[in-house]
């Protein structure tokens, strides 16, 4: 609305229409002259009725707009009003034209008179239907105003409440009339009241309504926070000005609770998956600890740690919470625990953390205990009763008011307590809910279940290892002829024990078998099946098997591992056998039940400086002879034990004096990263200086190839070649007649005198006599002696029968019979195997140290008798 700056009195003279109510309201007005026709028509007439001033000018208002029927009570009613009475009435009216428009209107008229003094009238018209309109208007905007179930306000264009419903005075006190006047401020604090009104003024000069803005504040007389949506648009009078802005309002505090109670659920649902994510990747103690807490903090909470107790940490079998542990706790508190990990989000931590370094108490808890520190709880403080129970407990605040919140959850595995993890939020954060401490609780759970299965893991996983460390060679073993250096690398701690193992074993004539096998498989199982296949290894290299022979046997044990009855089947058909096809499809069905193994078995022989190879699907030997390249030796590499039906091939190499021999398994030269044949030539190039003593070797092969994969175990097996020197060796080729006899004792007498051998030499000359005699008498063909010096004397009879020696107890009557029984006791070792032409018997005598031998007792010499 625009105002002409000159003012009369109090009138203010405008410009625009008034904007009031007569914008609404239809209303006309015309004037009658004396002869009754009409003299003026208004502009508002002619809206009203659709009829020019031109056109109305002159007419009868009877005629022209009144319908026939009444017309004569009309002209009655206009004499009247001409003989000067007033009239006010209601009166049908029609437009002019074929298609006239009916309406009905309410006419006040009132007397005049010219200026000639003649009377007229002046007419007031008023559409009735505009009436009933904004009557029906007003009543339906009461109704709506004053009954809504929402808060509704008007604010004038100075932003002031200009009227309220009962809805807004029920939520603000006080009746609708109590609000006019007030302002924002008067509801909301001063941030949000300076929000709103910004809002408001942009409404009112833009005309841009606002949906859904979104207000805190508090009712008067009730401290809680109450959220409301309010909807704001410009309102304009009937002229299109701004008159204010209207408000809708509505109480959205149960939405926005049940909002955050969403939002909280769905934020506690993607913590658990993301804990079924991270938590238990790795089989480790520490590990799985550090995990919890990396979910944990910040998502949950700011501060967290984790207490695992110490038995658990060492493998003890006891649970914590039974038997004297119990008892320890009624007398000390809790069961000593391990603080294993720690986690915060904020940056200064818990106050009075107490340094690591210091010397304060361990098993005390006036502060915090440093991460790996040994502490126990009170037995009636808060944590101790959950490691007690079991369940959660609250923990109260520090004095400083850092920490305002704390659950102590107690992390429970199969119905057992391994340890206690804390939850603790700082001041600013919101306090542990009922919704909080399921949510711990359930954290604890899976963590606990993960941490449970890593100390059953680490458990199987120490055995094993200490199963397959017992079953190696303990030490560097000794060889005639070797000079021997070996490794075993077990895989880490995230991988199950392998079955992987190596043997080095003495044989008959300072001849020696070098042995490297690896079982399938991981777990303890796999060393079981290890110790088993090296325990047979043993027990065939005592028979002085030729390696195939022995490969072989091997497979049938293998096969019997893994056969359930194969024992009984092996029996029953008189001997060991491939299994029947039933038994095949059995061990198809059930894989698990399937031991195969790789192996290699090397006999060598240090007086020919000769090597037989068998390979049973493994890793190719590696020799290194003395300035030449390493070389892969092409041992024919038959099936893994296990399978059966395919004979194993043999292949005899000469090495050279100085020569290096390697055998290994696929953990040295094969991992996830480096396929076998570059993991072979990274062997082959790191064994290019072979004179180095060879324990400096083995450290050299170890450190060139990525050995620290932890996939896999590790063996490693080398032997340097030093053949027997050639005086260390006598070799004799003797008649088969009886004066052999007396001539093997002076070839004998004579080589140990040689040797410096003479406190040897009377038992020697027995006993080669003895053996000499049975050839004689027992066996067939030309007989051959043959003396080994190395770090015992070995004593070789050679024939072409085929009859073994079989020592038994001689009767009394008998005048024979004793010879074996007399070697059996006065060497240290003796036996017999069979070779290519015939058979041998041999003794071994330890080399003289210097002290007098030792008498035999009369009850070892009558036991010959």
């Amino acid at each position: 609305m625009s105002e002409i700056p000159g003012t009369a009195g109090d009138v203010v003279w405008q410009s625009s229409p008034p904007g009031s109510i007569y914008d609404y309201i239809r209303i006309a007005s015309f004037s009658i002259g004396p002869d009754g026709l009409i003299e003026q028509w208004s502009r508002r007439a002619a809206g009203l009725f659709g009829v020019a001033a031109h056109e109305a000018m002159g007419k009868d208002p009877v005629e022209a707009f009144m319908p026939s029927e009444l017309r004569r009570d009309g002209h009655r009613r206009i004499g009247e009003v001409l003989d000067g009475k007033e009239w006010t009435g209601l009166v049908p009216f029609r437009m002019p034209g074929e298609d006239a428009v009916h309406g009905l209107a309410e006419i006040y008229v009132m007397p005049s008179e010219t200026a000639t003094g003649e009377r007229a009238a002046v007419c007031i018209v008023v559409d009735v239907r505009a009436l009933r309109l904004i009557e029906t208007d007003l009543a339906a905007s009461q109704a709506i105003f004053g009954q809504s179930p929402f808060g509704f306000v008007l604010f004038g264009t100075d932003l002031t409440v200009v009227r309220a419903n009962q809805r807004f005075a029920t939520v603000f006190g006080g009746q609708a009339d109590d609000h006019r006047g007030r302002t924002v401020h008067d509801y909301l604090g001063a941030a949000e009241a300076d929000r709103l009104t910004v809002t408001l003024e942009r409404v009112l000069a833009t005309g841009d309504s606002v949906t859904d803005l979104q207000l805190v504040g508090t009712a008067p007389g009730d401290a809680e926070r109450r959220h409301w949506s309010m909807n704001l648009y410009r309102v304009h009078s009937g002229s299109g000005r701004p008159i204010g802005i209207a408000g809708l309002a509505t109480d959205v505090t149960r939405r926005h609770i049940a909002a955050r109670e969403a939002a909280s659920a769905r934020r506690n649902l993607a913590l658990l998956n993301e804990a079924s994510a991270r938590i238990g990747n790795s089989l480790d103690l520490e590990t799985t600890a550090r995990e919890l807490l990396d979910v944990a903090v910040p998502g949950f909470c700011d501060l967290a740690s984790v207490d695992l107790y110490q038995s658990l940490l060492t493998g003890e079998e006891t649970p914590p919470g039974s038997g004297g542990s119990l008892r320890g706790e009624l007398v000390g508190g809790s069961a000593e625990l391990r603080r294993v990990a720690f986690a915060s989000a904020v940056s200064d931590a818990l106050p009075g953390i107490p340094d690591p370094s210091s010397d304060a108490e361990p098993h005390t808890v006036d502060g915090p205990p440093a991460l790996g520190a040994l502490h126990r709880y009170p037995f009636g403080s808060p944590c101790a009763i959950a490691l007690r129970t079991g369940h959660v407990e609250d923990v109260p605040g520090d004095d400083r008011g850092f920490v305002q919140s704390t659950l102590a959850v107690p992390l429970v595995a199969h119905d057992t307590v391994v340890g206690l993890v804390r939850f603790s939020r700082t001041k600013g954060s919101e306090p542990f809910g009922e919704r909080d401490r399921a949510l711990a609780g359930e954290l604890a759970a899976r963590a606990a279940v993960c941490i449970d299965n890593a100390r059953l893991y680490r458990r199987e996983h120490e055995r094993a290892l200490i199963l397959q460390r017992s079953l190696l060679p303990p030490g560097d073993p000794e060889a005639a002829g070797l000079d021997i250096a070996c490794r075993y690398l077990p895989g880490n701690t995230a991988t199950e024990v392998g079955g992987d193992w190596f043997d080095v074993i003495e044989l008959p004539g300072h001849r020696t078998a070098l042995v490297v096998g690896d079982v399938m498989g991981r777990g303890l199982r796999a060393a079981v099946a290890m110790g088993e296949l090296r325990t047979a290894v043993r027990t065939l290299a005592l028979l002085d098997l030729e390696p195939a022979e022995v490969l072989s046997a091997l497979d049938e044990v293998a096969r019997g591992l893994g056969t359930p009855g194969a024992g009984t089947s092996a029996d029953a058909g008189g001997g060991a056998q491939w299994p029947s096809r039933a038994a095949h499809k059995s061990r198809e069905a059930d894989l698990s039940e399937v031991y195969l193994a790789t192996c290699v078995y090397a006999v060598y022989d240090p007086v020919t400086r000769r090597c037989t190879f068998a390979n049973a699907g493994h890793l190719p030997p590696v020799v290194v002879e003395p300035g030449e390249a390493a070389l892969l030796l092409d041992v024919p590499p038959g099936m893994p034990l296990g399978v059966g039906g395919e004979p194993f091939e043999e292949v005899e190499v000469e090495l050279k004096e100085g020569a290096l021999l390697a055998l290994y398994t696929d953990g040295l030269v094969e991992s996830r990263d480096h396929p076998l044949d570059e993991g072979l030539e990274a062997l082959r190039e790191a064994l290019v200086e072979p004179a180095r003593p060879l324990e400096d070797v083995c450290d050299h092969v170890l450190s060139s190839l990525d050995t620290r994969h932890g996939e896999d175990d590790i063996a490693l097996l080398m032997a340097r070649i030093q053949g027997l020197p050639a005086d260390a060796v006598g070799d004799w080729r003797l008649p088969r007649e009886p004066r052999s006899v007396g001539r093997a004792r002076e070839l004998a007498r004579g080589r140990l005198i040689a040797w410096d051998l003479d406190d040897l030499v009377d038992t020697t000359e027995l006993l080669v006599s003895e053996l000499v005699t049975n050839a004689l008498r027992y066996g067939e063909g030309e007989i051959r002696l043959r003396l080994l010096r190395d770090r015992t004397l070995v004593c070789e009879v050679w024939d072409a029968g085929l009859v073994q020696p079989r020592r038994r107890r001689a009767r009394d009557t008998d005048e024979g019979g004793r010879g074996l029984q007399l070697v059996g006791l006065l060497s240290a070792a003796w036996g017999s195997r069979r070779t290519p032409r015939g058979k041998t018997v041999w003794f071994e005598l330890p080399l003289p140290d210097g002290a007098p031998a030792a008498e035999r007792t009369v009850e070892e010499l009558l036991s010959m008798f």
